[in-house]
């Protein structure tokens, strides 16, 4: 049944583009084949992505996972990530389906699931298999494309669905905790929240854990658990992945977008930024625009 229900789900997504393509129902993406390089190097939103061909890693900091078709893919809060997909075995292309994840509809469901056993680690972001139920509950929403003078009344049904099948599952204490008010989880979502805002400003670490009422010893443990990444090591990538996008569409020389997005040395902007992307600001972009046109050319 659940290969019958994967084959069902590629077929429905046929029409999916090598962009997030929208499928005209709310928070609800897809995708297929290969995705340009450069926007897979982004500040992901809270989602759950589901594989159903080829594969996909994710890196966030020193963490990497690798998700195939039939697991899903959680990310409880918006993380700075660099993302890799691979064609299947057989060189069918790549196939993912996404919804964006909202709090208010995971709170709104806390209230009718079971009891969810804490985890001793509370990552935010993580991969589980895929369950009969959940992939059915994928089909029952996307079927909705077909018939979008339903999606207004069943949408939010099966969405819910969704949500419950994963807040049941392995990763249930990430999804709810960031949809709890005072849980650990959700402070760290708030600062990261701040930090999405002001990335550019100077900050402290003091500051960021005063902002999540803790102590900092115990906010750089938690925001390090949460994102792989220091405090500091995510505001820096913040301001990259934004600078690579100010560089790509022309707002500006590598100096000039060096100094607006929070850095005061060009010298230690161009070392960190190559030691993100692989080259020098001014050589990584000529290189990434020069790959869109030759994309845009091809027959």
């Amino acid at each position: 049944m659940t290969q019958k229900t994967l084959e069902e789900l590629r077929h429905l997504m046929a029409h999916a583009g090598n962009r997030r393509t929208e499928t005209g129902i709310p928070r609800l993406a897809m995708v297929k084949g290969r995705v340009p390089e450069h926007e897979l190097a982004a500040v992901y939103q809270p989602m759950i992505n589901l594989i159903l061909q080829g594969s996909k890693t994710m890196s966030v900091g020193d963490r990497t996972l690798r998700y195939d078709p039939a697991t899903y893919f959680v990310m409880s809060v918006d993380l700075p990530a660099i993302g890799t997909i691979h064609a299947a075995e057989d060189g069918a292309p790549y196939l993912a389906v996404a919804l964006t994840l909202e709090p208010a509809r995971i709170a709104s469901l806390l209230a009718d699931i079971p009891p969810i056993r804490a985890n001793a680690r509370q990552e935010g972001f993580s991969v589980a298999a895929v369950t009969p139920d959940l992939l059915d509950a994928w089909a029952r929403l996307l079927r909705l494309m077909a018939r979008p003078e339903d999606i207004p009344a069943l949408a939010p049904v099966y969405e819910r669905e969704i949500l419950y099948r994963v807040l049941s599952g392995p990763m249930g204490t990430m999804m709810r905790d960031i949809a709890t008010p005072d849980t650990m989880l959700h402070r760290i979502h708030q600062v990261i929240q701040w930090l999405r805002t002001n990335y550019m400003e100077p900050v402290t670490i003091e500051a960021m854990a005063s902002r999540a009422a803790m102590s900092v010893s115990a906010f750089h443990r938690h925001f390090k658990t949460v994102t792989s990444l220091s405090p500091l090591q995510f505001q820096k990538q913040l301001r990259l992945l934004q600078a690579r996008t100010l560089l790509l569409t022309g707002a500006g020389t590598a100096t000039s977008v060096a100094f607006s997005v929070g850095y005061e040395s060009t010298t230690q902007f161009s070392r960190e930024y190559a030691r993100l992307f692989g080259l020098p600001p001014s050589r990584d972009a000529a290189r990434v625009l020069a790959e869109i046109r030759n994309t845009s050319i091809q027959p």
